[in-house]
């Protein structure tokens, strides 16, 4: 989680919403990194989980990463969700709870839904404290 939070500052430094994703590999090797670009990309889709999703398809040489984990800042959003769950991502670890646009714990939560054809094992809260203070920080500075 280290690592995506550094990813997340490098985001918030170029003025996109701080959030960063790691992906690792099925025994514990790095695969592929993101930090969002939404705005520097002018892509809706251009989340970080989304982009880390795509880079270790590349990688991993198949749109399945099965036994592969994600890490992230923030509680994914339902796009991601569905994202995570398409990829077959075994474990899913994210730092900071999202209340307002979260789709595992808040919102849809979209890994119960009975459409879902595939639940990651979920840990939330791993680095939440630093996460949010980063999120809050961002947010108030754009006030």
């Amino acid at each position: 989680m280290d690592h995506a939070m550094i990813l997340a500052k490098k985001a918030a430094d170029l003025g996109e919403v701080p959030v960063g994703a790691i992906v690792v590999s099925p025994n514990g090797d790095f695969l592929a990194d993101a930090h969002n670009e939404v705005i520097s990309g002018s892509d809706p889709a251009g989340h970080a989980e989304i982009l880390a999703l795509r880079r270790a398809a590349e990688k991993f040489g198949s749109e399945r990463l099965t036994g592969c984990d994600l890490y992230v800042t923030l509680e994914p959003c339902t796009m991601c969700a569905a994202a995570i769950s398409f990829a077959r991502i075994r474990r899913l670890y994210f730092a900071a709870f999202d209340v307002k646009a979260g789709a595992v714990e808040n919102g849809v939560r979209f890994f119960n839904a009975d459409t879902c054809h595939h639940s990651p094992e979920v840990y939330g809260g791993v680095g939440e404290t630093a996460a949010s203070e980063l999120l809050k920080s961002f947010f108030a500075a754009r006030r």
